[in-house]
Order: structure tokens, then C-alpha cells, then sequence
């Protein structure tokens, strides 16, 4: 058939659009033009069951899809909005894992019904968007494809977020509809949000809700139905395929052929769980591998039913059906190097109608892997151990110890800023480290006998093994080194972030995720030596390494801010970037009157992820892993 124009010009949009309710690839076969509407009360019926998820046991908690401080973060799939694009999944939690809480991974199905028309020629190209509430801001997490002229979306992408049992989560659901390829928000019309948290959504697993506008008014008739489901399984299947000799369905021109796979629920519906890119004027379509989480794909059973269906793209959303097939896992993991799995495209109608009818082309599986996407626990349990090193700041500008007003003198109650930032982060870190003997060191003192100034020595006055039992033999040596050193300066880091890079370096021949190094870094200053110590940062970007800096007292932290790359990549003074960010910077008087707790799960919120990144981009399984 002729291709349609968009009323926008171009193809607006990736992914399906037409349908009510996309949860029948056989009413494509009748209804290519658009469908039926389908009533919320039946919609709510048959999502009951269809609801899709996932739980990975791990424990203390961040924000999911990358870092959330202070700016929108956008994902890379939706840079480029009018593109037909594929819709895959992230399954590996990116919030952080301490000791003593669990940690679920929770994926939401997000679908709505009438929403509003905002278009004049058709109807309304509405995407989601999952905002999380932040210090008391709104973050983007991630968005949904586009649905082509559709008021009754189901959105083929799903947000999969951490969901913390101490937390309040506040989420919102914010729907618009795309009228340009810009990423910016307010370039698109605004159909309406939902506000909730997410221990609403879980405790309920299913919740059907109005949308409402910015003035607080109803969006129309417009509702919005969130399904979660726990992630259980962390496996995940990759799949490269091609077709072959497919159906022709463009008058002048080829097909432009895309994938959908389906699973099927426990009511025997089949739900849309993945969709591919557009591959465009083809016959002979050859789609970008892609990962998808096996619980998403098949609900973790291998042999379960998987139904894959090969449409020809519209722009006005109307896409044509060229074929389908059912398979598993399983079989289609039969697929070795230079040996695909090949499978008939069927297009029931014309098998019906036409004795000699073959098939509507040939779907080819080039490749087919499942392996586990290793989360933080999985590298623990696999036996990573965490080595923690201290870097304690000893610079006039601290104060003399003997002063109360001093930042190092050790109140009547036993403590100073120093003492609780060591003792919140130390006491989480160290249930990772087998041995519990950890190095801390000093800098910006001057040292007996002959009173020079140093910027990486041992707190316990042995250069040799600098090492101490546990938080509280840290807490001892430095007590009993405060009166025996003179404050001075400069405010020096590069040594000590040296020093444990060295150690980091050391780690990587073993070629094993065997061990990942944590350096604290606790001043109350400027940094004085910032080119050296940028320059430091990048080369420990390439190693197992993440420096954790807690700054104390009432200055001006502003460089400690722009070391801390999450809203920007660090570069040294040669324009070389890190590699990744590995910085973590919190101050401490955030935190004077908040619950010891608080300090320390801000000041992790990043390392889990670090580690995972880590080892993941060098290709390092946990030593110890069960298999796939």
C-alpha cells in the first residue's frame, strides 16, 4: 500500500501506533487502518494479569537510570525522537547496595486511556514520561517511545526503577504529545500527569488513575493505568536477526519491515514486551542486536511461548502486517556462529486463501545468547572484596584540636565532623572487606622528628603497614596522632588519590573482579593542588576505583562540586576526559541534623553502580556466578 504522509511530515515517530489496545498481533490483519476502541473497565480486565516485573535482593538505595543531582537526565534512545527507533530494557539496578535493607528492581507497564486530542487533522502522538522526585525536584528517569495518532496507548517500553523499603519515592507519570524532534519538554503539547509514590503502585501492583493538568482541572476523561511487577531473574537474552525475501507492501517502493515480540499471559493474551527499529526500503532487513531481560521476554521460562511479529511501518501509524511465527527461547537459541535458525512468516489470511502460499518471507535468528546482566550483590556474593583507605585533611585552616572551635577537637561526647563522617561511611564499607585492615592516611601536617610537611602519611606512624582494625582502630589512631603532629598545609589530594591508584593498578593484572578501592577523602578546605588532582582523578577513572570526598565545616566546596562529574564529564588540565565518573562529593553540614543513616546512604548513592560499571565495561564476571 502507498505510504501515508504524517501530519507533521516525515516519519514522527517510532513504534507502534493505531491500536486501543496492542495486545492481538491477529487484529492487525483487519485493522491496519486503526482499531476499535476498547473501554477502561476491559482494558483493566485484561492487563489483571498481564502486568510485567522483576526482584534483585541487594540493598541501600539512589535513583535508577543514571544520576538524578540537580539536572535532567535524558536516555540516549530518546535524543532523537521523530526516528524509528527500538525499544529495549535496562535490567541491571543502577541504585546502590548497602548492608541491611533490600533492594527490589520494579519494572512499570505504563498505558492510558482517551487521552486528550491536541491535534487539529488527527489525533494526539502522546509519549511518558517518569519523573522522581529529588531533594525536592522533579529528575527525569526515562521516557517511552511515541504511539503515531492513538488516545489509548500501550507503551511498548517499560521504566524500571529500585524501590526502597525506607524510601518515599515520589514518581511522577507526565504524558505529551510530540510535535517536534526536540528533546526539550515544553516543544511538546502537555496531555496530562499522575503524581503517586512508588510503594502506592507496588502495594497495589496494578493502579488505574485520572490524569490531571497543571491547574489541578481533569485532563478530559483521560486516565492512567501503572502495572508493577518485581524482577526476579537478572538474565538476559541477545538476539541478532535478519529477514529474508519478505512480503512487498509499499505500491512504489519496498517495505520498510520492523519486529514486535509478544509473551503470553496466564489468561492466554499475548502482551507486547519488545519492539525493534525500522529498517527502511527493504525486503532483506538486517535489525541491530538487542538486549532484552529474559523476565521480560518470556517471564524467565525458556520454554514458554514467544510470538514475533514482522509489520511494515507506517508514518500515520497504520502499520501493515506481513507476518508471524511462534517460538522460544530456547529454540531460538539453537542459533550458532554460521548456523541461524531460520522460521516461516505467516500471514494466516493468505494461507487460508491461497493453496500455494509458502510463506510471507523467512525471519533468520543470526545469533542468540543468554547470559546474567551481574548486579552489585552478584560481585559481592561472587566474592569482590571492597578495599576502604582513609585520607583525613591536617591543614591549619582546620583549626588547633585544642580549640573547641576547631574542626578536629574531639568533643566531651567523644566526636567532631571528622569522627562522623569516618564512623557513617566506615561502618557500612567495611561489612565488604574480609579482613576489616584498612590504610588511613594523612596530609597537610608536618611530622616528628624534623617537622616537614607531608601529604600521604600513615595516621598510626608506620609507613609500612599503615593499616588498622576496623572503623574504630581508625578512630584510635587518629586520636592519638592529633597531639603528636603540627597542622599546616597545602591542601594537597593527588598524593593519596596517587597512592591508592597504585594499589587499584595492582588489581587489574589479576584480571578478575577480585577487588574494587574505595578512598575517603575527608577536608574541611580548597584544594590547592586542583590540575594535579584532576589530572589524578581521570587516570583512576580507568581503574577498580571510586573516591568518596566529605567535606566538613562552612567553606566554600564549590571545586569539591565540579570534581564530582555527574552533571559533567571531568577532564584533566590536557583535556583528557575520565573514562567514567567516579567522584562522589557530599557536604557535611547537610547532614548535622539529619539521621546518621542519611549521611552515609548519600554519600554511597553512586559506588554500587561504579562498581558494576566497572567490571561490566571490562568484560569481568563475579569470580563466583551460577550459571546461566
Amino acid at each position: 500500500m502507498r505510504k501515508r504522509q504524517s501530519k507533521k511530515g516525515g516519519d514522527s515517530c517510532s513504534g507502534y501506533a493505531g491500536q486501543g489496545q496492542r495486545d492481538s498481533p491477529e487484529r492487525l490483519q483487519d485493522n491496519a487502518h486503526g482499531s476499535p476502541e476498547i473501554s477502561l473497565s476491559a482494558q483493566v480486565a485484561a492487563e489483571e494479569k498481564e502486568g510485567s516485573a522483576i526482584l534483585v535482593c541487594g540493598a541501600r538505595g539512589g535513583v535508577a537510570h543514571g544520576s538524578t543531582r540537580g539536572s535532567t537526565v535524558i536516555s540516549s534512545d530518546c535524543l532523537t525522537l521523530l526516528e524509528p527507533m527500538a525499544y529495549t530494557y535496562t535490567s541491571s539496578p543502577s541504585g546502590p547496595v548497602g548492608s541491611q535493607y533490600c533492594v527490589c528492581r520494579v519494572e512499570l507497564s505504563v498505558s492510558c486511556q482517551n487521552l486528550l486530542d491536541r491535534d487539529v487533522a488527527s489525533k494526539s502522538d502522546p509519549f511518558c514520561v517518569l519523573f522522581q522526585e529529588v531533594n525536592g525536584k522533579w529528575s527525569e528517569i526515562d521516557r517511552t517511545e511515541t504511539t503515531v495518532n492513538n488516545l489509548n496507548p500501550v507503551f511498548a517500553k517499560k521504566f524500571t526503577i529500585n524501590y526502597h523499603f525506607e524510601e518515599v519515592q515520589k514518581l511522577k507519570f507526565a504524558l505529551f504529545d510530540q510535535d517536534k524532534s526536540s528533546t526539550q519538554l515544553y516543544e511538546h503539547d502537555f496531555l496530562g500527569e499522575f503524581s503517586c509514590t512508588l510503594g502506592m503502585i507496588v502495594s497495589s501492583k496494578k493502579i488505574t488513575r485520572p490524569l490531571i493538568l497543571g491547574n489541578g482541572k481533569p485532563a478530559g476523561k483521560g486516565v492512567i493505568t501503572v502495572i508493577a511487577q518485581e524482577l526476579s531473574d537478572n538474565r538476559v537474552i541477545t538476539l541478532y536477526m535478519a529477514g529474508r525475501k519478505l512480503d512487498k507492501k509499499d505500491l512504489f517502493g519496498k517495505s520498510d519491515p520492523f519486529l514486535e515480540f509478544y509473551k503470553q499471559g496466564d489468561d492466554g493474551k499475548w502482551m507486547l514486551v519488545h519492539r525493534t527499529e525500522v529498517i527502511k526500503y527493504t525486503l532483506d532487513p538486517v535489525w541491530k542486536p538487542f538486549t532484552v531481560p529474559l523476565q521480560s521476554l518470556c517471564n524467565g521460562d525458556i520454554e514458554k511461548p514467544i510470538k514475533v511479529v514482522c509489520l511494515d511501518y507506517d508514518n500515520d501509524g497504520g502499520h501493515d502486517f506481513i507476518g508471524e511465527f511462534q517460538t522460544t527461547a530456547i529454540k531460538m537459541c539453537e542459533s550458532r556462529d554460521f548456523q541461524p535458525v531460520e522460521f516461516e512468516c505467516i500471514n494466516p489470511k493468505k494461507q487460508k486463501k491461497k493453496r500455494s502460499y509458502k510463506n510471507s518471507g523467512i525471519i533468520i535468528i543470526k545469533s542468540c545468547k543468554i547470559t546474567r546482566d551481574y548486579t552489585f550483590l552478584d560481585y559481592i556474593l561472587g566474592g569482590c572484596q571492597l578495599m576502604f583507605t582513609v585520607g583525613i585533611d591536617f591543614t591549619a585552616s582546620n583549626g588547633n584540636p585544642r580549640d573547641s572551635s576547631s574542626l578536629h577537637h574531639i568533643n566531651p561526647m567523644g566526636t567532631n565532623e571528622y569522627l562522623s563522617a569516618l564512623w557513617s561511611v566506615g561502618q557500612i564499607i567495611q561489612d565488604y572487606d574480609s579482613d576489616k585492615l584498612f590504610p588511613a592516611l594523612g596530609f597537610g601536617a608536618q611530622l616528628p622528628p624534623d617537622w616537614k610537611v607531608s601529604h600521604e602519611f600513615a595516621i598510626n606512624f608506620n609507613p609500612t603497614s599503615p593499616f588498622c582494625s576496623g572503623v574504630e582502630g581508625i578512630i584510635e589512631a587518629y586520636s592519638a596522632c592529633l597531639p603528636n603532629i603540627r597542622f599546616y598545609g597545602p591542601t594537597n589530594f593527588s598524593p593519596i588519590i596517587n597512592h591508592v591508584a597504585r594499589f587499584a593498578a595492582q588489581a587489574t593484572q589479576q584480571e578478575a573482579a577480585a577487588q574494587y578501592f574505595i578512598l575517603l577523602i575527608i577536608t574541611d578546605g580548597v584544594i590547592s593542588d586542583m590540575d594535579e588532582t584532576r589530572h589524578a582523578i581521570v587516570q583512576a577513572s580507568k581503574l577498580p576505583m571510586s573516591i568518596i570526598i566529605i567535606g566538613v565545616g562552612n567553606a566554600d566546596f564549590s571545586a569539591m562540586e565540579f570534581l564530582d562529574g555527574d552533571n559533567r564529564v571531568l577532564r584533566s588540565n590536557t583535556g583528557e576526559e575520565a573514562s567514567r565518573d567516579i567522584v562522589q562529593f557530599v557536604p557535611f553540614r547537610e547532614f548535622r541534623n539529619a539521621p546518621k543513616e542519611t549521611l552515609a546512604k548519600a554519600v554511597l548513592a553512586e559506588l554500587p553502580q561504579q562498581v558494576v560499571d566497572y567490571f561490566k565495561n571490562h568484560n569481568l564476571p563475579p569470580i563466583k556466578s551460577d550459571s546461566v
